[in-house]
């Protein structure tokens, strides 16, 4: 039997395993009994509420546009076209609100952001993201969360495209983090090396928001 061959190495293999060697990318998605799949302080919904700054930003598939800015090798600045020519995944998940309600067993399909990652190659110092959204709305991530396995860039829902009143064409979901960190009408991903508040952190909201903590507000 003829020996394995190693596929060649590459920069985005070599960062690949950076990343594994560094244990970067280990939050997300974590194995749960059913007892504690509801976060403490939440009740579960079956329709999906809607909650926003009050305006709800008109996109179109020819105007809209994501920027991938900061501390990557390869910034980008992605059409429509451009986007849905990344790798497209289905992906199932629960999501839950700060607001305390939680909604299970959403389907989505959309890019997940590791193939995202992948394209624009952080540097070793990007540990933190910035996400800005076409409404003003901003709010700041941990790039390990951000790089989450079941975090993607979703533009579809239960088998249709996402809402504009949903943040539709495309918004970002975060699934283990409270939803206000899931920002809609994403515009710009800015990888920096520090942290800094979006808008709700700066309005009493936690730095980071993880449900199961229930890190609601800066003094959780």
């Amino acid at each position: 039997m003829a020996e394995a061959t190693e596929a060649p190495e590459t920069k985005l293999t070599s960062t690949k395993r950076r990343w594994a060697a560094d244990g970067k990318f280990l939050t997300g998605r974590t194995a749960r009994p059913e007892t504690d799949r509801l976060p403490p302080g939440q009740h579960l919904v079956k329709d999906w509420p809607i909650l926003d700054l009050g305006q709800q930003p008109h996109l179109t598939h020819e105007t809209w546009r994501l920027d991938i800015t900061g501390l990557v090798e390869n910034p980008l600045s992605l059409d429509w076209t451009a986007f849905q020519a990344l790798p497209q995944t289905d992906s199932q998940s629960d999501i839950h609100c700060v607001t305390t309600w939680s909604r299970y067993d959403n389907r989505w399909r959309g890019v997940h952001t590791r193939d995202l990652l992948d394209r624009a190659m952080p540097k070793p110092e990007a540990v933190y993201v910035m996400l800005t959204s076409y409404d003003g709305y901003s709010t700041n991530l941990p790039l390990a969360d951000f790089a989450a396995e079941d975090a993607i860039l979703a533009t579809a829902w239960e088998g249709e495209p996402i809402s504009r009143a949903h943040g539709g064409p495309m918004r970002l979901v975060v699934p283990h983090l409270y939803f206000w960190k899931s920002a809609k009408w994403l515009q710009r991903i800015d990888f920096r090396a520090a942290d800094f508040a979006g808008f709700w952190e700066r309005n009493g909201y936690h730095m980071r928001g993880d449900p199961w903590l229930e890190e609601r507000y800066s003094g959780d």
